[in-house]
This record gives C-alpha cells, sequence and structure tokens, in this order.
C-alpha cells in the first residue's frame, strides 16, 4: 500500500507520525473546530485510534485541513469505501495569504463547462483559492458579436455559474479583462479600428497577421467602450477585485500617442492612461490589478502609483528578477502578488526544468518580500497545442512551493506525485510519462527561450532556417529529444489510471508524444537538408510522409481538443499545422 503520509502535497508545515491507526468509512464526519491562535488558512489535523479531528483558523483552514484528510483517505483506500488512516498530527499553514491560478481562454482553448468545474475542483483539492479566466474577446458581450462570433465565447449566465461553482469551492474567481495592449482581437475588425494606437496595424507576436494592437486610452471613444465592456462583465463575479491587464503595450508611442510620448516618454503617458483606467475601476467598486512590466521600465514612476492598486509581477524564465522588482512595489507601499507560469506553452509537452525553477524563485522572493498572493499563470501562445495534462502538473507543482517555497522537488517526486493525485495510475508510468514529454526542450540542447525548440520548428518552418528561435539545433539533440518521447509512448501503454477520462487524457498524452516526434523528423530533415534550403527544397519522398503523417496529427489534434475544449480556437489553432503541411505538398 501506498504510504499516504509520504505523498501529501503540498507538503505540510509539521507532520508527526505516530503509532496505530484509524478505520475510517467514507462517510464518517470530520470534527473541525475553531483556533484562533493558528494563522490565517492554517490548520490542525489529528488522525487517531479514536477518530479524525481538526482545528482551524477560519474556513479556509477547515477547507485545507479536509483537502489533506482526503489525500491521505484516498490513498490509504482499501476498497475504495473504507480507509485505514495511519495515526499523525499535522500542523499547516499557507505561505501566501492567496494561491490562485489564471488560465489563458483567449488565444485557443476555451474549456466547456464540464471542463470548467473539473478544473475548479482540482485547484481546490490543491489548495488554490483563487482563479482568473484570462479575457481579450473570449466573453459574450452583447452588442459586441463581430469580435467573439467565432471563438465559442463564455456567456454571462455561464460566467455567473462558474463563479458560483468556484465559491462552493473556497475559491474566489476574479475577474479579467485586457484594456490596453493585446486587443487586436478587437481591433483588427473595421468598426473598431479607429479606436488603435496604431490604426494600420503592427507586427507582434501573436498572431500571424499585421494588426492593431493596442488602444488609444487618449480616446474618449476608447474609455466609453472599457465602460460597456465592464458594465457587463463585472456583475458576473462577486469578487472585489479585477485584474485589467496593461501589459506589453509595445506599439505605445509609435501612432497616435507618439508627440506626447516624446515629450513626457512611454513610460509617463502610460501612467496617465493607467490612472484612466483606474478611475473606471474604482467607480465600479472594484479594486485594481495590473501587470506591472512596463511601469518598472522607469522605477522613479513606481512611488506615483495610488496605493489601492495591486501589482502583478510576472516573470516566466528561471532566473527572472523577482527579489528586485516586487523590492521596488513594496518600496512604494503597493500590494503586489508575484506570477510565475507553468512554462507550458509554445511546447507540445511543456518544460519542465525551466517551470520548476521558475515557480520556486517567485515562491521563494515572494515570500521574503511578503507578497500577499502568489498567482501561477498558463499561456496558449501561437496556437495552444499543448493539452490539459500539460498545464495541470505545472499548477500541481505550483501548489505546493506557493504553499511552501523551500518544498523539495524533483522529477521523480513530482512524477509519483502526479501519479497519486492526478493521473491515478495504479502503475506508476503517466507521471514518468508526462516528466520526459515535458524534457524534451532541454534535452534538444537548443536553448531557446519562452518555448521549446521542436515546437518553433514547427512555428517557424516557412521562415530562413536555422531560425533564431532554435539556436544550436543538432541532430544528435533531437534524437535525444526522440528517445524521450518515444520511452513515454511505452509508459503510456504500460498506464493503469483509474481516472474516469483516462481515455482521453493518455490519448492526449500520445498526441503530445507524435507530435514531437513529428517535429524530430522535421527538424532532422531539415539540417540534412542544409541552411537556407527552403522547406519546399526538401525531397519529394520526405515532404509527402511528412505532409501525411502531419495530416493525422491535425486529425489527432482536433479530437482531443473537442473533448474538453469549445471548438472556438480551434481552425487558429490548425492553422499553425496547415500552413506547414502547404508547403510540403507543393508540387
Amino acid at each position: 500500500m501506498t504510504d499516504p503520509l509520504a505523498l501529501l502535497w503540498p507538503e505540510p508545515v509539521r507532520l508527526e507520525r505516530r503509532a496505530g491507526s484509524y478505520r475510517r468509512d467514507v462517510a464518517t464526519p470530520i470534527v473541525v473546530l475553531r483556533a484562533d491562535s493558528l494563522p490565517v488558512g492554517g490548520y490542525e489535523l489529528e488522525i487517531s485510534s479514536q477518530g479524525v479531528c481538526a482545528r482551524a483558523a477560519d474556513d479556509a483552514g477547515e477547507r485545507a485541513a479536509r483537502a489533506t484528510l482526503a489525500q491521505i483517505t484516498s490513498l490509504a483506500s482499501r476498497d475504495g469505501l473504507i480507509s485505514i488512516l495511519p495515526a499523525c498530527a499535522i500542523t499547516d499553514w499557507p505561505a501566501f495569504r492567496t494561491r490562485g491560478a489564471m488560465l489563458d481562454v483567449s488565444r485557443g482553448r476555451i474549456p466547456n463547462v464540464v471542463e470548467l468545474e473539473g478544473i475548479a475542483t482540482r485547484l481546490a483539492a490543491w489548495k488554490f483559492d483563487h482563479l482568473q479566466l484570462y479575457l481579450e474577446h473570449a466573453f459574450a458581450y452583447v452588442g459586441h458579436e463581430e469580435v467573439w462570433r467565432d471563438a465559442s465565447p463564455l456567456t454571462p449566465g455561464e460566467m455567473r455559474s462558474f463563479d458560483t461553482v468556484c465559491a462552493d469551492r473556497g475559491i474566489e474567481l476574479a475577474p479579467n479583462q485586457q484594456s490596453f495592449g493585446h486587443f487586436h482581437r478587437w481591433l483588427k475588425h473595421a468598426r473598431y479600428r479607429d479606436l488603435a494606437e496604431v490604426p494600420e496595424g503592427v507586427e507582434h507576436a501573436f498572431s500571424l497577421d499585421v494588426e492593431p494592437y493596442s488602444l488609444d486610452l487618449g480616446d474618449p471613444r476608447a474609455i466609453r467602450l472599457l465602460e460597456d465592456l465592464y458594465d457587463q462583465l463585472l456583475p458576473c463575479f462577486r469578487s472585489r477585485t479585477f485584474n485589467v491587464g496593461l501589459d506589453e503595450t509595445f506599439d505605445l508611442g509609435r501612432g497616435r500617442s507618439k508627440a506626447a510620448c516624446s515629450a513626457r516618454g512611454v513610460e509617463r503617458v502610460y501612467l496617465e492612461h493607467l490612472l484612466r483606467v483606474r478611475d473606471l475601476v474604482t467607480r465600479r467598486g472594484r479594486r485594481m490589478q495590473f501587470w506591472g512590466d512596463v511601469i518598472l521600465q522607469r522605477p522613479e514612476l513606481v512611488p506615483e502609483l495610488p496605493r489601492d492598486l495591486i501589482a502583478l509581477e510576472w516573470g516566466y524564465d528561471a532566473g527572472h528578477p523577482f527579489a528586485e522588482h516586487v523590492t521596488r512595489f513594496a518600496a512604494a507601499g503597493l500590494e503586489f502578488w508575484v506570477c510565475p507560469g507553468t512554462s507550458s506553452w509554445q511546447s507540445f509537452g511543456g518544460r519542465v526544468q525551466n517551470a520548476l525553477a521558475n515557480l520556486r524563485e517567485a515562491a521563494r522572493h515572494g515570500a521574503r518580500a511578503s507578497a500577499a498572493g502568489y498567482l501561477t499563470t498558463d499561456w496558449g501562445d501561437r496556437g495552444h497545442h499543448q493539452p490539459h495534462f500539460v498545464r495541470d502538473w505545472g499548477l500541481f507543482a505550483a501548489a505546493g512551493f506557493a504553499w511552501k517555497p523551500d518544498v523539495d522537488l524533483d522529477l521523480a517526486r513530482l512524477a509519483q506525485l502526479l501519479d497519486a493525485h492526478v493521473y491515478g495510475d495504479d502503475a506508476f508510468e503517466l507521471g514518468l510519462a508526462a516528466m520526459e514529454l515535458a524534457s524534451t526542450a532541454e534535452a534538444s540542447g537548443s536553448p531557446a527561450t519562452n518555448g521549446s525548440a521542436l515546437f518553433f520548428l514547427l512555428a517557424f518552418a516557412p521562415d530562413a532556417f536555422p531560425h533564431p528561435r532554435t539556436p544550436n539545433l543538432t541532430r544528435e539533440g533531437l534524437e535525444r529529444a526522440d528517445g524521450l518521447a518515444a520511452q513515454a509512448l511505452t509508459r503510456i501503454a504500460r498506464s493503469r489510471s483509474r481516472r474516469l477520462d483516462a481515455d482521453l487524457l493518455t490519448a492526449e498524452m500520445r498526441f503530445t508524444a507524435n507530435v514531437q516526434r513529428w517535429c524530430v523528423r522535421f527538424g532532422i530533415a531539415r539540417i540534412d537538408a542544409g541552411a537556407g534550403v527552403p522547406v519546399e527544397g526538401l525531397s519529394r519522398a520526405v515532404r509527402r510522409t511528412l505532409a501525411e503523417d502531419l495530416l493525422e496529427l491535425e486529425e489527432a489534434h482536433t479530437r482531443v481538443w473537442l473533448a474538453r475544449d469549445r471548438p472556438g480556437g480551434l481552425a487558429e489553432s490548425l492553422r499553425w499545422f496547415r500552413r506547414v503541411r502547404a508547403r510540403l505538398e507543393l508540387a
């Protein structure tokens, strides 16, 4: 039998093993008492021959105690009904007051209603208490149908229902709506184009097309648009916090604000726009969160930020200067959260070494600086090709660091924990398979940033080869990556998952392994052909085989996508495959 106390996650602050055990029926109630002496969100859990008793500081502490007991009960279960629980005493509390996740539902995948409920249930089991759904255009705003018509958006009714689902699980669902940059999905439409900083468009990393990107917040019409969006979105949430984005305003100063930015500086104009948005938010009874990247480019402006703001310090690479940046917000008297990422995007299977380093560093530096929150982000850049299991292992790991920043976590332990708490694999194979699929990026030997070389081989296939996003790529490195993906397929075949969706989970993993192996073959073909040879220059036989196999991957991608996600976004995701296949199929 698996030792349930060795596999608790997040790891408790203090665990004392004791002699004896307790036979517990799943229907046996747990006695919960209040204990004002415990830290906020803290609890004590005691299992003895007499039963189970918990003491909790508050409702959050009680939920955490019940989540821990559920883990022990599940891992100690004999027949699904009776568990022999090991005697123990646990004292536990979180390092961060708020432990949240932010899921991208605007660059491809929008989970269906059933999947959304499953996400909330899993996050609660891992002791998260905050969730945001990142919105650009994926909410059904009345009067703006042309923006979301093909996106299968979340409706106001669905958002209200999901808010209740989250609240029932102790999770605050907070509204999120981009309000400055990342507005290209609106501004590309003729009706809104005149509200853009650069109406004729700019090249940016979030589309294959040249599009207008940022709102011109100096235009009163843009402010009125935001007012309309806020008045429709905010009533769907009981949360009083609102993330308005305001990050990565790349084109600010390149169009209508050029003269103002030349005279006062880009960051000064940015601050003026931020204050306009804050006024909209505070007049609606909300407290504004914003991404802190732009204002940090002129640190002397940080003290001018209103003290009621919450600054979100994000960074997704190992070695990101969290310590330096949060010190600036702390010195200005601002509340701030640290925001690492799952490293899932632009990778197919994730980048596990980078993810663990980034998550750990954010937690440690954030805790030392007394950050109020830890928000783990998961993105869908360039088509959101990674299935949900890739996001889930990143969030699962983040749950541990957010609770206990000094937790010791390597790939072997993470794999074991995943099989115990996420995949339900009695063969203990799927956790290792997930880690192998997430290790191909490093195994390739190409130090690609913000994504993996295997993904960039596909994404930048039409460009000159070799591409700057795949530095030092070699046949030997690709073969190492292929070996990991092949080993993962063997493990998947041996797995014995107890999850109700085990067939879908393993299908998602097989797709991930197969698309990585396809990228390996494609990369080797390009290396063999030589520098400067375009895709069309590969031999006809190689191109035909690659095209046929890519078509099969498109079909597999479609099947696993539609099982958990709405159809909106799928065509955009498939476009990244089809543009390469079109070149392979040229006569």
